[in-house]
């Protein structure tokens, strides 16, 4: 059966153009944090506690956009790394917090680093402006469309 509309080429949609650029700089990126033996899920999480009390999974969960069963895989993940511990609530000794270990304090600054290098060597080939508008447009939809959860892959 053929249609009478006609077939749009894949690349007039910009979705098709984001997930290029996209997963070309998530990639760089896992890259990266793979010689740290990091995922980008994992940096994610790790970000998300740095220099901040122990906290709730429940609270991250909320926090981060993600399933309370998501984060505790990535949880269970880090604390076998000796990046992320688990310990009784100061409030409630029933409950559990997550907190970064102090190797996983001492990696934050570094994998941040990475980060602001992979987006520098994508992003350097547009001017500063070009590189505000597309932050600014980028953010707008994001806060149009209600994304809050942060990405992780």
């Amino acid at each position: 059966m053929s249609s009478t509309q006609p077939v749009s080429d894949l690349t007039a949609h910009i979705g098709f153009w984001l997930r290029m650029v996209s997963n070309h700089v998530s990639h760089a990126f896992a890259a990266k944090l793979a010689d740290k033996e990091v995922t980008v899920a994992e940096w994610s999480l790790m970000r998300a506690l740095y220099g901040k009390e122990p906290m709730l999974p429940s609270r991250l969960a909320d926090d981060m956009g993600m399933s309370r069963g998501a984060i505790t895989k990535l949880a269970d993940r880090l604390i076998a790394k000796s990046l992320v511990m688990r310990e009784a609530s100061a409030d409630d000794g029933r409950a559990q917090t997550l907190a970064l270990t102090d190797r996983g304090s001492a990696l934050v600054p570094d994998l941040a680093a990475l980060a602001d290098c992979n987006d520098a060597e994508f992003f350097e080939c547009l001017t500063r402006a070009e590189r505000e508008t597309l932050g600014r447009l980028l953010k707008s939809l994001a806060q149009r469309r209600h994304m809050t959860a942060i990405p992780i892959e």
